[in-house]
């Protein structure tokens, strides 16, 4: 079992490094970037050019029941926040994760939350 996990831990890291190399944060359009753990999810905008994050949040103290629920609220807080600090328009990095479930969830609700994306 352990090889397959390193197998599949390989795979997503070469998915990410060439997403990576396609998509650049910059400070008109900073980087969303997504990890997902085994028991929670993280959300940082990043501005590449100057090397800095903007912002950072997790599921860690969010209330929900679901995973899915708490990447909802973690996408929508995250939109919040960057309004707040008048960052509108971001390009979106899904980490070399699927574009399913709780990633999907958090760029729909950072899209409701008024991100553009």
């Amino acid at each position: 079992m352990k090889h397959i996990t390193k197998i599949n831990s390989a795979k997503r890291a070469r998915r990410h490094a060439r997403i990576r190399s396609k998509i650049i944060g910059t400070p008109e359009r900073p980087r969303l970037s997504i990890f997902k753990s085994n028991k929670y999810l993280s959300a940082q905008i990043i501005d590449d050019s100057a090397g800095k994050t903007l912002l950072a949040m997790t599921t860690k103290s969010l209330k929900g029941k679901t995973q899915l629920e708490k990447a909802s609220l973690l996408g929508k807080e995250i939109a919040a926040k960057a309004i707040e600090k008048k960052i509108s328009s971001i390009v979106f990095d899904r980490g070399g994760f699927i574009y399913t479930g709780k990633v999907k969830a958090v760029a729909d609700a950072a899209r409701e939350g008024g991100l553009i994306f």
